[in-house]
Order: C-alpha cells, then structure tokens, then sequence
C-alpha cells in the first residue's frame, strides 16, 4: 500500500462535492422547466436525480471531514444557462453532467488507489452508479434521434 496523498485528496473531493452539489440545483431547475405530455414522470426522475447529487455531496462531504485537514467547501460548480428547455436538451445536457461527473470519480479513483480500500470502493461504488446514470440517459435520448 502506498501513502494517502490528503491534499490531491481533499482537493478532488471537493471538485466532487461542488458538483454534485451543482447538480442539485441544475436537476432541481430542469424539474421546474418540463413541459409536455410526458412532464410527471420526468419531473419526477429530475426530482430523483437533484435528491440523490445532495446524497452523493453529503457523502463525499463525510469523507472529505474525516481525513486530516479536510474543510468541505462552501462553493458549487459553475453552472451554465442554455435557455434551452425541450425535453431533448435538458437530457443532453444532464448527459453530459453525468459524464463529467463519470470522470471526477474515475480520477478520484486513480488518485486513492493503492492507499485506501475505504476510498477506492467508495469511489468504483460511485462510477457505477454514474455509469448507471449515463446508460439509463442514453436510452431516454433514443426516442429523439
């Protein structure tokens, strides 16, 4: 096992948090924005994904507060307002979300392999979801193409 690098770490975990905490307000917003015949079931999987960025920050939130020196930021991701509503963009836009999200965890990962356990099954447990994620959005674009 090699050392724990805390502050690439802390600094990952972070990034992490500030755009999860990001995606909460970015799938709160699209929920609010839906329209069409199809509005309830995608508000409510909107809904779903904003409550469950909020689970992912206050996880990561507990991990950042339990390795020396860690401080959660107060800070989220910056966002960017398309003013693009349809159904079809707020999904390509959530696509990519999840995709960057995909990506921190897949580095996060990188970055505590080979020095905590805890930290890399944490990590894969969380690719996987964002895995899961970026599947169930593609098939939900199909009907647009």
């Amino acid at each position: 096992m090699q050392e724990l690098d805390n502050k690439k770490t802390i600094d990952l975990l972070n990034a992490i948090m500030e755009f999860e905490l990001a995606g909460v307000v970015r799938y709160t917003h699209y929920s609010l924005m839906v329209t069409g015949p199809y509005r309830i079931p995608i508000v409510d999987f909107f809904k779903a994904q904003a409550s469950e960025s909020l689970l992912h920050a206050q996880q990561v939130g507990e991990i950042l507060t339990g390795i020396d020196g860690g401080h959660p930021s107060l800070k989220i991701a910056p966002m960017e307002e398309t003013y693009k509503h349809k159904v079809k963009d707020i999904l390509q836009e959530s696509l990519s979300h999840e995709q960057k999200a995909l990506d921190l965890y897949k580095k996060f990962l990188h970055t505590v392999e080979n020095a905590s356990i805890y930290l890399e099954e944490f990590a894969r447990n969380m690719i996987g979801q964002e895995e899961m994620h970026n599947l169930e959005l593609k098939k939900m674009l199909r009907d647009f193409s």
